[in-house]
């Protein structure tokens, strides 16, 4: 079925017909200017630059100069986010990733003929122009560019929900925006983008984000690295994972959960400290803090324990923090609070953090059964939620639910159970817990890490456990993974953090869907 066009739109598409009569591509392969241009953000500071370079002159001089403009010719491109047509002047501001920039133009020998300036004044808000000319000064102080030459790049035949502007008694502007509904935006981002700037902000910052943390560990000797996305064995995490099928070998493959196993056999080959960035992807539900798929850090350093990647954790924080927050000096604001990320990071066992939110504590019922009833006891949950559980996903419940969200400063809780860790080596003397950390702020889980375990056999036998637990989330057998272990694995420390996760914290948004692109949605009705 054809798009059902609106009135709008048809007589958007009656003036590309005209364009084309007129002997116009409305969609050129190139542009004409490109030599010439400038981003409104430089063509801003070339403005202000020879403002300040020009000699003492009074009031009426110095206004004259201005209008005239600077000699010098450039060129500018990008949307259309206003027009105003006055007779036979027309001004429209043109908008690109750096900022926007009116532009003047009027039938004359200083500027353009009449059949262009029919055409320009017919454009429309969204319409992709370039535009070649001179910088001046308007009479009421507004930078614009004295149009001699224009083309037009791209026509725009749907309206963007172009959000309305009002300027205010400091000079500031206050947007209403057009496009607020979360998923009619979500569904379309690109339109998202187009009408609200502090969207664009929220990927910048995502994007500065990841490349701190590459720098980061680059400079403490990790190296990058890429590991397969489609498996034979998924593993690594608790998890459902989406299955696929390769024609050719006739083989089911899944996509990764995790980067872990494959990291881990880099550092039986010698490569003492990895990492990667990049996507995971869980079958599972989808909520304010879960997509399906997943940006993920991991990395995993030889001859490193909890504590010793708890200490980098906390300075890669710390300097991420005064890196990408520092116009608020490593502070970020962040469900009703305010956290600094500067801050040495709390340390707390989960055991004393149960204790002191649940008012229970685990270590005095040592197996599921008097766990559960203890619970139930205390009506500390329903008892279709304690069914089935486990005592150590008894124990993560507890934390989910009167834990997690009382952590606001940064906070590491640690000191595990060992049935949810598999991958964990266990804590000396103890054998039901393990050397893991998780890192908490804002009230959200937002790292995880252990002492990794490095023997096979136990390692074998914490897959049999596993197994035979009858959880659908269960890491599998993997005799390839147990195979690289038994040549020998270095002691070594492994770290995960969600960069989505860490995206919503850094810009106060509370719901995975703003700091996506592209989030999984339900099919539209």
């Amino acid at each position: 079925m054809s798009h059902p066009y609106t009135e709008v739109e048809r007589d958007r598409l009656a003036k590309l017909d005209k364009i084309r009569a007129a002997g116009i591509d409305p969609y050129p392969p190139r542009t004409r200017f490109g030599d010439l241009r400038l981003r409104a953000a430089e063509a801003l500071r070339r403005i202000q630059a020879w403002q300040a370079a020009l000699p003492q002159q009074d009031d009426q001089e110095r206004a004259a100069t201005l209008h005239a403009g600077d000699a010098s010719i450039c060129a500018v491109m990008g949307r259309i986010v206003a027009r105003r047509v006055m007779g036979k002047a027309s001004f429209v501001s043109v908008e690109d990733d750096s900022g926007r920039l009116q532009l003047y133009a009027r039938v004359g020998p200083d500027s353009i003929d009449a059949a262009s300036f029919e055409l320009f004044r017919d454009l429309d808000l969204g319409d992709f122009i370039e535009a070649k000319g001179n910088l001046f000064i308007t009479k009421t102080g507004e930078p614009t560019l004295r149009v001699t030459d224009w083309s037009l790049l791209s026509k725009s035949i749907s309206p963007l929900p172009i959000a309305k502007e009002e300027k205010q008694p400091d000079g500031s502007i206050k947007r209403y925006s057009a496009f607020i509904d979360p998923e009619s935006r979500y569904r379309q981002r690109y339109a998202d983008l187009a009408v609200n700037p502090e969207v664009r902000e929220i990927f910048r910052t995502r994007a500065r984000i990841i490349k701190v943390l590459r720098e980061f560990l680059d400079s403490h000797g990790f190296l990058e690295v890429e590991t397969p996305i489609l498996q034979p064995i998924y593993g690594g995490a608790a998890a459902r994972p989406f299955i696929t099928h390769h024609n050719q070998l006739d083989q089911d493959l899944y996509l990764r959960i995790s980067f872990e196993l494959y990291l881990k056999r880099l550092l039986v080959g010698g490569i003492e400290r990895v990492y990667e960035i990049g996507r995971d992807f869980r079958n599972e539900g989808v909520s304010f803090k879960h997509n399906p798929e997943f940006t993920q850090l991991e990395f995993y350093a030889a001859y490193m324990d909890v504590f010793s990647v708890m200490d980098l954790t906390e300075q890669m924080m710390q300097h991420l923090a005064r890196e990408v927050l520092a116009a608020s000096g490593g502070k970020t604001f962040f469900r009703g609070h305010t956290i600094d990320l500067t801050q040495p990071w709390q340390r707390i066992t989960l055991r004393d953090a149960i204790l002191q939110h649940a008012g229970i504590d685990y270590v005095e019922f040592p197996d599921r059964d008097t766990l559960a009833a203890a619970v139930l006891e205390r009506k500390l949950m329903p008892p279709d939620v304690v069914k089935g559980k486990t005592r150590g996903k008894l124990i993560d419940s507890l934390l989910g639910d009167y834990v997690e969200k009382n952590l606001i400063q940064p906070t590491f809780l640690y000191d595990y159970p060992r049935d949810i860790s598999p991958l964990a080596k266990s804590k000396a003397g103890d054998p039901t817990t393990v050397e893991r950390f998780e890192g908490f702020i804002g009230g959200m889980e937002l790292c995880n890490a252990f002492s990794e375990l490095n023997d096979p056999l136990d390692q074998e036998q914490r897959f049999l456990e596993e197994m035979r637990g009858g959880d659908d989330e269960a890491q599998p057998m993997d005799e390839d993974y147990l195979r690289a272990m038994r040549y020998g694995m270095p002691p070594n420390g492994g770290f995960g953090m969600g960069i989505d996760r860490l995206t919503m914290l850094f810009t106060n948004n509370d719901s995975i869907r703003e700091v996506l692109l592209f989030p999984h949605l339900r099919k539209e009705a």
